[in-house]
């Protein structure tokens, strides 16, 4: 970037992943309620995963269920864009993070330099999101911070701590690597478009 920070533009894949880069990570610890809730949508088939129904997955269901993106940076702005889910802002360049935000599916994200790692922090979700495809909740009070750090040319890191006093013991961690692919593209999906979901789920 003009300023010397790493740019992190372009086509992003997930590539190694939950436990490939490590150690295999623990499932996050559940506060009682959200452990039943998610065997109760284990049991259920996961028949109400907000995506089935045309709704947002979410940030963090985003990085755990494999999403590719594609980034564009600017010096105040960086947009993450997918294919299905709507896109994301991290507003850079000193903007504060406020907790009195309307609750929304994505939140609201600041994002700022830590050397050559940007930390985006992330609040003012709405509690209607999975975690993960294995149905963990949370609550409004949740928390995210990613450290993305561009390690080479063609990878990035990122570490994601998930927070929430509401529905987890402690915080979970998670560490990710994407690849560059400059052939790709993000491709147009809409949901309800050809959508065969709703007729297949068990006891809608």
């Amino acid at each position: 970037m003009p300023d010397g920070r790493p740019d992190f533009s372009g086509y992003w894949s997930q590539g190694a992943g939950v436990g490939d880069t490590g150690p295999v990570p623990q499932p996050p610890e559940l506060q009682d309620w959200a452990l039943s809730l998610t065997k109760e949508r284990q049991a259920n088939d996961l028949r109400d995963l907000p995506s089935a129904r045309c709704l947002p997955s979410g940030v963090v269901f985003s990085i755990t269920a494999g999403f590719a993106q594609r980034i564009v940076h600017t010096p105040t702005l960086l947009v993450m864009l997918f294919e299905g889910p709507p896109p994301r802002q991290v507003f850079l360049g000193g903007r504060s993070l406020t907790q009195k935000q309307n609750p929304t599916w994505l939140g609201h994200s600041v994002g700022r330099w830590e050397g050559d790692s940007l930390v985006v922090d992330s609040v003012g979700f709405n509690d209607k999101t999975w975690l993960d495809v294995t149905g963990y909740p949370h609550t409004e009070m949740l928390h995210v911070v990613e450290r993305y750090r561009r390690t080479d040319l063609g990878h990035l890191e990122l570490e994601l701590s998930v927070e929430d006093s509401g529905a987890l013991k402690r915080p979970w961690t998670l560490k990710r690597v994407y690849n560059l692919d400059p052939q790709e593209d993000i491709l147009e999906s809409v949901c309800a478009e050809n959508e065969k979901d709703a007729q297949h789920q068990i006891g809608k």
